[in-house]
């Protein structure tokens, strides 16, 4: 028995030992493959369908193999990042942010869109739930996406509290983690409400995802400046500058 105990000591010490090379290995600062990590604001095969272009033009651009990754939620992207299993990040606002506070990267580009580099956030509601205003949205079901989520989370969410309407007190809230969840999640009536990406919610429409005799919108938000592209700090500075030229 005690030969157990030694052998098991020994084992745990080697465990430890590699858990710790593997916790503070440096990430390669000039990798072969470039790990592009996209909002998981969408299903993530239509992220990944939506950006192909993109990963066909920086392949072109860099000279790199590109892999495009969806994580799970931003969670899963911002620890991403802070490890180094991530290059590059396109983080929205709220995620920048707590990315930022826990890992070394830098902004270098922002999306401009429709020839402007600000967005805005919509608020839309079940047409048969009667909601006309946002007051009528006390004591009814509130559909966000991720919690760490700007459009679809913060900012519908302070639009409500502007109005005095706060969660859990006037409103039930619900987490569905993407921005096409939500706007599905209102049009079934799973939620009466919800908020989301005006960009996406239009383009959700078009695809005719989204009903417009079942769904409108009952408000926007003001226009807030665009998601950040990030990069690792510790990438290879040549290869930073060759980044961000191609942005």
């Amino acid at each position: 028995m005690k030969k157990l105990f030694a052998v098991l000591a020994v084992l745990a010490l080697i465990s430890f030992s590699l858990l710790g090379i593997v916790k503070y290995a440096a990430p390669n600062p000039d990798p072969g493959t470039l790990k592009v990590a996209l909002l998981p604001d969408e299903n993530a095969s239509t992220v990944i369908k939506n950006n192909k272009p993109l990963e066909m033009y920086l392949e072109k651009a860099l000279g790199k193999k590109i892999e495009l990754i969806v994580t799970t939620d931003y969670s899963s992207m911002i620890e991403g990042m802070r490890f180094g299993r991530i290059d590059i990040a396109y983080f929205g606002p709220l995620s920048y942010v707590l990315a930022k506070q826990k890992s070394k990267i830098e902004p270098f580009a922002a999306m401009q869109q429709k020839g402007t580099t600000t967005y805005q956030s919509v608020l839309i509601v079940n047409k048969a739930a009667g909601i006309n205003n946002i007051t009528d949205i006390k004591k009814k079901a509130v559909a966000w996406g991720d919690k760490a989520s700007t459009s679809s989370h913060l900012i519908p969410k302070s639009m409500l509290a502007d109005k005095g309407l706060f969660a859990e007190k006037d409103y039930k809230e619900h987490f569905v983690g993407s921005h096409d969840a939500v706007a599905m999640a209102v049009q079934n009536g799973h939620a009466q409400a919800g908020g989301l990406s005006k960009p996406i919610f239009e383009s959700l429409v078009l695809s005719g995802l989204i009903d417009l005799n079942k769904v409108k919108v009952l408000a926007e938000s003001k226009p807030f400046p665009q998601y950040p592209w990030t990069m690792r700090s510790n990438l290879k500075p040549e290869l930073k500058e060759k980044i961000r030229a191609a942005f």
